[in-house]
């Protein structure tokens, strides 16, 4: 059976005018086209739906329940497809951001902000993981996209770099190397090879950035032999408290950093500048919904002209 949208509507529109001739001229089609239509119509349904006469056409019995059971169906498909071009057009529902930690709470307070005033109709929710996880969430769907430090591998993943956020020395005021940094006019910068000997309390692997740390302190000749990790853990304010107990010295990227600055710690820039890059991640070849295409569109542009702190 091979019964076409198109001829249900003309035998619906039949059914309504009860004239050939008036539903051609609704349809806009020829009288021999509609009379085409209903003897296929009919052919399919191996059955006889209308009776013409020269004055008007009637519905037999079966004509009557399919015009009965029909035109319900057709409204609610007629609606339906108007909702998925609504979804498919319109800037609005739901949509899902996946971000780690350190850049949930420096960037995306803003963006979300700024979602609420620029696209009301649009609920943005952010879900706070670590990289790994938001990587995974990306390539799953669970999410829209996300918001990272540059990957090892892109593989199945688009992305478009944000903003550049350089690596940074955190340690006690009165530490032994803020003297060295103060002697060579440098009060609030420090060289990597400097590092050479300190404890290091860094974030452990799960954070985006560790590897990217772990190159650093290598080529500056700062490898685990000569700057010993002897805390690895998982939030940056740990990290902080840490170092605030003498455990040992810290690096972290910028954003880390609050913007009033650490009243009990001393922040130094570290030379030469290495830098981590701030992506968004999408599925490659999967198109977005249109709200999550203006969201992704609202936090590039705030995010690629954002200062980093």
């Amino acid at each position: 059976m091979h019964v076409s949208l198109r001829q249900l509507q003309v035998f619906l529109c039949v059914a309504q005018c009860r004239s050939f001739s008036q539903t051609g001229q609704t349809l806009g089609l020829t009288q021999s086209a509609v009379s085409r239509a209903m003897v296929e119509l009919e052919g399919q349904l191996h059955v006889r739906l209308l009776d013409r006469t020269t004055r008007e056409v009637l519905l037999t019995d079966a004509g009557q329940l399919l015009a009965q059971k029909a035109a319900p169906l057709l409204q609610e498909l007629a609606d339906t497809l108007a909702e998925v071009a609504d979804v498919g057009h319109a800037a609005r529902g739901q949509v899902r951001i996946a971000s780690s930690p350190t850049l949930s709470a420096a960037l995306m307070p803003a963006c979300i902000a700024a979602c609420n005033r620029e696209l009301p109709q649009i609920q943005l929710q952010l879900v706070d993981r670590l990289q790994q996880e938001v990587l995974a969430q990306v390539r799953s769907g669970d999410v829209h996209f996300g918001v990272v430090v540059e990957p090892p591998e892109l593989g199945d993943l688009d992305c478009i770099s944000l903003q550049l956020d350089p690596f940074v020395a955190v340690l006690p005021p009165a530490h032994p190397l803020m003297p060295k940094a103060q002697k060579a006019h440098k009060a609030t910068s420090l060289r990597w090879d400097q590092l050479r000997g300190e404890p290091l309390v860094l974030l452990d692997h799960a954070s985006g950035s560790r590897r990217l740390m772990d190159a650093a302190l290598l080529a500056s000749g700062c490898g685990p032999e000569h700057c010993p990790v002897v805390q690895e853990v998982g939030h940056v304010t740990t990290a902080f408290r840490m170092v605030e107990a003498g455990i040992g010295i810290s690096i972290m990227p910028g954003l880390a950093i609050p913007a009033h600055g650490l009243s009990s710690l001393q922040v130094c820039d570290l030379l030469p500048q290495v830098q981590r890059a701030i992506m968004l991640v999408r599925r490659r070849q999967r198109s977005l919904p249109a709200a999550a295409q203006a969201v992704w569109d609202l936090v590039a542009r705030r995010l690629t002209t954002a200062p980093t702190p």
